[in-house]
Order: structure tokens, then C-alpha cells, then sequence
């Protein structure tokens, strides 16, 4: 299983419309609005690293309203 949270910067007031998109993600276990530096983080969750990176590029950095991402992924150690 590859996890990532994804942080996201939108445009101003875009907040809401993004995590609604982020919603019918199918990959994206949760998403929760912030307040600070970022304005919305998403939990992705998917069965290998390339099918998370591919949902991130493919389907999360393309939602309108979306003006930067910062991408963690984790690691088992």
C-alpha cells in the first residue's frame, strides 16, 4: 500500500469547489480544508507508488482552482 497527503494551495475562495472534486477522487481516502500556509490536504491511498503518483499528476494537480501542490509521500520503515 502507498499512502501520500497531498497539500494544496488554491485560488483565492476556490477552498470548497476543490475539496468537492477532490471527493470524487476514488483514491482519495479523506481530505481536510486548513487554515494557514496550505487550504486543503488530501489523503491518497493506492496499491503502488505508480498508480499514486499517476493520481496525483493525472487527477489532483488538473482540478481547477488548484494553483500549487506539495506531495508527501510515506515510507514504511
Amino acid at each position: 500500500m502507498a499512502t501520500a497527503f497531498v497539500l494544496i494551495t488554491t485560488a483565492p475562495g476556490r477552498e470548497k469547489e476543490v475539496s468537492q472534486a477532490l471527493d470524487n477522487i476514488e483514491l482519495v481516502t479523506k481530505r481536510w480544508m486548513l487554515f494557514g500556509e496550505y487550504d486543503v490536504i488530501a489523503k491518497v491511498e493506492a496499491e503502488d507508488e505508480f498508480t499514486l503518483t499517476r493520481i496525483i499528476v493525472e487527477e489532483i494537480r488538473p482540478i481547477n482552482g488548484i494553483v500549487e501542490t506539495k506531495t508527501l509521500i510515506g515510507a514504511e520503515i
